[in-house]
């Protein structure tokens, strides 16, 4: 049975972050600069309920609001091996980035198969790779390991990621592209070694594996992000903004969380709007050159307010409160 990032949702009725097996991409992209960009982006998972039906209307909004660039997520790969997002093709994607102005550094791509052990298919990959490479992206970023393991996990598992991981930017090196990885909580857990699979993943990869922290997962982890910054300098060229709802702080891994279901630990998990939560953002970017920061992404996994009003509030705390 397949089991993606959509069908965990659809199982536990709420989403996990950003990305994945799910309908979308093209927009030309600078280079990097060697410095944090100011420029504000938005994972459009954050979206998702409006991008099948209302494409082109919901990228017009996202231009509007100041969002300079969008990270994609789950383009599907039709039976001729064509990608799509959200049914457009690919060219037509990037045409709508192009006439809104949207450029795209990042996207999300399952890579469920090339990460599960025993098998190490790469034709999605190979696939995928040459998408990004269309869209203009800098970094194909894997937004999950595969799904069916997770609450499984070893420090072997985590070894063989790390290790496609540098296969996988081996092949992306020669369409001019990075590879990255987007953690959630259970990177956080503590294996059977007493080891986080995030340092496993950090410590195993080449240094051009870009890591794409989630700053609320991080955080929501009971772990400091300006401690990893600190610990792998100029690792994490990209960030997920997003904030955590001050009513419900509590750590989902640690002693007595790591090996609770999944089922167990997403009630604990609820988010905000950025600048509205619990995340002390205003000390997290004050080490951005640390941690190497390129591009950074709003994103909110839950919304509860119109969802457009959602993403201009984090607009604007990013705008004037943290990139200053």
């Amino acid at each position: 049975m397949s089991y993606d990032r959509r069908t965990f949702i659809k199982q536990v009725g709420m989403g996990l972050g950003a990305a994945y097996c799910m309908p979308a991409f093209w927009a030309c992209s600078s280079p990097s600069t060697g410095h944090a960009s100011k420029e504000i982006g938005l994972q459009l998972y954050t979206l998702r309920e409006l991008l099948a039906g209302q494409l082109e209307a919901t990228l017009s909004r996202v231009a509007e609001i100041g969002y300079s660039h969008v990270e994609t997520f789950g383009p599907e790969i039709g039976p001729e091996g064509k990608v799509s997002f959200w049914g457009a093709p690919l060219a037509d994607f990037g045409g709508l980035l192009q006439k809104y102005g949207l450029k795209t550094y990042s996207g999300h791509y399952n890579l469920t198969a090339f990460l599960t052990p025993g098998d190490g298919d790469e034709v999605a990959l190979k696939t995928y790779i040459d998408a990004a490479a269309e869209l203009g992206q800098q970094y194909l970023v894997v937004p999950v390991p595969p799904m069916d393991r997770i609450g499984q996990f070893t420090v072997s598992d985590y070894q063989f990621i790390a290790d496609q991981l540098n296969k996988g930017a081996e092949l992306a090196a020669k369409s001019g592209l990075k590879m990255g990885y987007h953690n959630h909580f259970w990177e956080f857990r503590q294996l059977e070694d007493g080891s986080r699979g995030l340092d496993i993943l950090l410590t195993r990869t080449e240094k051009e594996i870009a890591f794409e922290l989630d700053l609320f997962w991080t955080e929501k982890s009971g772990v400091s992000s300006t401690d990893y910054f600190a610990t792998y300098p100029g690792r994490f060229p990209l960030w997920h903004v997003k904030d955590m709802d001050k009513a419900n702080t509590a750590p989902v891994t640690g002693p007595g969380q790591d090996q609770k279901p999944l089922t167990e630990i997403l009630p604990s998990i609820t988010y905000a709007e950025v600048g509205t939560g619990a995340i002390d953002f205003k000390q997290i970017f004050a080490q951005r050159e640390t941690a190497g920061l390129q591009h950074l992404f709003v994103e909110q996994d839950i919304i509860t307010i119109d969802p457009f009003e959602s993403i201009r509030q984090s607009y604007d705390y990013v705008a004037t409160q943290l990139l200053k």
